[in-house]
């Protein structure tokens, strides 16, 4: 690769040559694209030799922080021993089988099996395929209809972006492909005025119930979501959403598919969502922290229900994609979990880090930019207040800013360096916050900086992101 171009050249050859994802072309080749160079830990450096926080963690997936040599050599060692091969042709690869048993160690003990895939999209698509065929096999054609939610975000193919109920998108392309429905978010600022989130859990999960009954129970087939609701604006659910939502689908007996995409790998201080909620899904779609994003990676963990009718009664299941069980990848994500292991990343994220991002998120809630504020372990959202901001609650949409920290523990502790604390108030915006530490774990201390690494509002646009100083009222992690 080149790297003596200045970054205006860099920026001429991409306007010239590269369509990015979810972008206005003509803006960007107005403005030019920031040029993001080299990254070591959790931060990145742009051509400009600018040092950026890297709050979004890539795209939420670069769960162990950049610079991993553990994941750097699995991918080199495996290159040159079998840099590929596939799956069809009844072949497999030493990395995709041992892959496939780590999975279902750290998976809910209903998951023995896996289908990979290259993203998550692709996984979504497979579950679109897969349920409608489950209920093929048991002679119910009928039940093809899964059921998502408005505003949420499962892929960008056909099938996932239509699972997904982004307006934008299926304004686009002639979505939503037929047999997917839609019902509210499960977001209380917007939808539960007047109801304690409690009461409101309850009538967002009815939701669902309302729309089986609508259609006829007989005709539908799963109902997906994600345990958080990610790219949506980080809208996390009532503690008696997911409760309620999974006495529904049992009632009916319908699937219940996890999206763990942006969740799984511990981002929500389990392995996955749907430990941290107490549902048992039939499937869960995951990408992203499989690998930390170092290599495409995703799949379907197949539950025990599905898998005995696919592999005892299903004949051939005409579906796959040709890096299903990508054996440089399948390496890199062995390393990848192991590494998360071997650290303790996840107990990291339930017990200091996201403790931490809570206690600097109670800053947030003062500051007259701000209407709510929220935590759930290490994904967090800002909405802001008052009609002329472009994250105020109107029209019915909600605008919300996240933020998704990588579960990296060295450098959460080098950012962390300085005097103990005493604040250590987790988010008060979720009913299932803990109240109160029992004091067992040493106090949090504020960062060396003498502020929150997160002062900086993140603002994210089509168009690139950018950050914004803005003076916060006087906390723990925000001190004049």
């Amino acid at each position: 690769m080149s790297t003596n171009r200045t970054t205006a050249q860099w920026q001429a050859a991409d306007s010239a040559h590269f369509l990015h994802p979810f972008t206005d072309f003509q803006a960007l080749a107005r403005k030019g694209s920031r040029i993001i160079e080299r990254a070591e830990g959790i931060y990145l450096w742009d051509s400009e030799g600018h040092k950026i926080l890297d709050a979004m963690s890539g795209l939420w997936c670069v769960n162990v922080g950049y610079g991993q040599r553990t994941l750097i050599d699995a991918a080199t060692r495996q290159l040159q021993e079998l840099p590929f091969y596939n799956a069809f042709f009844q072949t497999a690869t030493p990395p995709a089988i041992e892959l496939a048993e780590l999975l279902s160690e750290v998976t809910p003990p209903q998951f023995n099996h896996v289908f990979f895939t290259g993203s998550g999209s692709e996984g979504n698509d497979t579950i679109v395929r897969m349920v409608r065929r489950y209920w093929d096999i048991l002679g119910q054609p009928e039940r093809q209809v899964i059921i998502s939610r408005q505003n949420a975000y499962h892929g960008s193919t056909m099938a996932g972006a239509s699972l997904g109920g982004m307006s934008g998108m299926h304004a686009q392309g002639g979505l939503p492909i037929p047999g997917i429905e839609h019902i509210g978010q499960p977001y209380w600022v917007e939808h539960g005025r007047g109801m304690s989130r409690d009461e409101f859990g309850l009538v967002a999960a009815r939701w669902l119930e309302d729309k089986i009954l609508a259609i006829g129970a007989q005709k539908v087939a799963a109902f997906i979501g994600e345990p958080v609701q990610g790219a949506g604006g980080v809208i996390i659910p009532p503690a008696t959403y997911w409760p309620e939502i999974q006495r529904i689908c049992d009632k009916y007996g319908i699937l219940l598919v996890s999206d763990e995409v942006i969740c799984g790998f511990g981002r929500t201080g389990r392995w996955f969502g749907c430990e941290t909620f107490g549902t048992r899904p039939d499937l869960m779609t995951f990408a992203k922290g499989v690998t930390s994003g170092y290599i495409p990676l995703g799949g379907v963990m197949v539950g025990d229900r599905v898998a005995k009718v696919l592999i005892e009664q299903g004949g051939e299941f005409e579906h796959g994609y040709t890096y299903s069980g990508h054996p440089v990848a399948c390496a890199v994500a062995l390393a990848n979990i192991k590494l998360v292991r071997e650290l303790g990343l996840v107990e990291h994220v339930r017990d200091d880090v996201g403790p931490y991002l809570a206690q600097c998120y109670e800053g947030l809630r003062d500051h007259p930019l701000v209407g709510t504020a929220e935590t759930w372990r290490l994904m967090g959202a800002a909405a802001g207040q008052g009609q002329d901001d472009p994250c105020s609650v109107r029209s019915g949409a909600v605008h919300r800013h996240g933020l998704s920290g990588t579960l990296l523990r060295q450098r959460a502790h080098h950012a962390r360096r300085g005097q103990p604390d005493d604040h250590r108030a987790p988010s008060r915006d979720h009913p299932n916050a803990d109240r109160r530490h029992d004091g067992a774990d040493p106090p949090l201390p504020r960062p060396d900086t003498g502020r929150c690494p997160a002062r900086g509002l993140a603002r994210m646009n089509r168009c690139g992101w950018t950050t914004r100083q803005v003076p916060w009222p006087p906390s723990p992690c925000f001190p004049r």
